[in-house]
């Protein structure tokens, strides 16, 4: 596996696989890898020819009182787990090689960044489209591949390509869970034993949802208060949002005759988790 940390030599590469008409995938992360990742990465290898997987710890999607110096870096192991699944490239840049002294240039999809994670964390969708924008345009895949998980980026993201005429296909992997059906984050190492536990909270409440939509309740208002309830029955859990959303606009839906996500947010102790759920067709139907 070859390491790159320069971005030129990285665009250098990139140009290279592509005059070779070579398909090149590529996935993003932040590093702290878990089989959620790995899902991605070997997603990737089945629909590519050459695979690249950037570790950033992009600064600017951290708040000022976020977890950007905490988060979990761990670049050693995710090494080594990324030479096991034969990527061919770990794009490795520094925080001034993504932005220079002097750089001005942001990204931001307007409306849909102040919704969800977006309206808790203002600013944070900026950094997250900022920063993809500019993996794309360095790396230059064919396909790039994102974890449903991150419900609201994926939206995000697919609205900025479509936006920018980016010329990469997005692909949605589904979430990877641990036995219990812990959604895998990288934040999840936050967790201690208990909070661990408290954590599937959750996917409870998703799972709460879901059951009453499967058993025809259609009152958008009914099943939101239904998943806030099971939050509230753990004491260990603190609600940021529990809302169902048109999955592509991120707007609050009236009924369920078409695609519904449910999406949630909680803090547990000091860690603030996602989860979300798109609603099946028997329940939309």
């Amino acid at each position: 596996m070859k390491i790159i940390e320069s971005p030129e030599e990285m665009q250098r590469f990139s140009r290279a696989i592509r005059r070779e008409g070579k398909r090149l995938g590529f996935v993003p992360t932040m590093g702290a890898l878990h089989a959620g990742h790995i899902s991605l990465v070997k997603m990737a290898r089945g629909q590519s020819d050459c695979v690249v997987v950037s570790i950033f710890v992009n600064p600017l999607q951290f708040g000022p009182n976020e977890d950007f110096g905490k988060y979990p870096r761990t670049f050693d192991r995710d090494r080594q787990m990324l030479e096991a699944e034969k990527v061919d490239v770990l794009f490795a840049p520094k925080v001034e090689s993504m932005y220079p002294s002097g750089a001005k240039t942001t990204v931001e999809v307007a409306e849909l960044s102040d919704r969800l994670d977006g309206k808790s964390r203002p600013g944070h969708f900026k950094g997250v489209t900022t920063v993809v924008s500019k993996l794309l345009n360095i790396v230059q895949p064919d396909c790039a591949f994102f974890g449903q998980k991150d419900a609201a980026q994926v939206a995000i993201i697919r609205r900025m390509v479509r936006d920018l005429n980016i010329d990469t296909q997005i692909v949605i992997g589904p979430i990877v869970r641990e036995a219990d059906g812990l959604a895998m984050s990288s934040r999840n190492a936050y967790l201690d034993p208990q909070q661990r536990k408290q954590a599937l909270v959750l996917n409870r409440a998703l799972m709460r949802v879901q059951f009453l939509a499967d058993r025809g309740e259609r009152n958008v208002n009914a099943l939101i208060e239904a998943g806030k309830q099971v939050i509230a029955e753990e004491p260990g859990a603190k609600l940021d949002y529990l809302e169902i959303v048109d999955p592509d606009t991120l707007e609050p839906v009236t009924d369920l005759k078409n695609r519904a996500l449910i999406a949630v947010a909680a803090w547990v102790g000091t860690t603030r988790l996602i989860d979300n759920l798109l609603l099946t067709s028997s329940s939309s139907s």
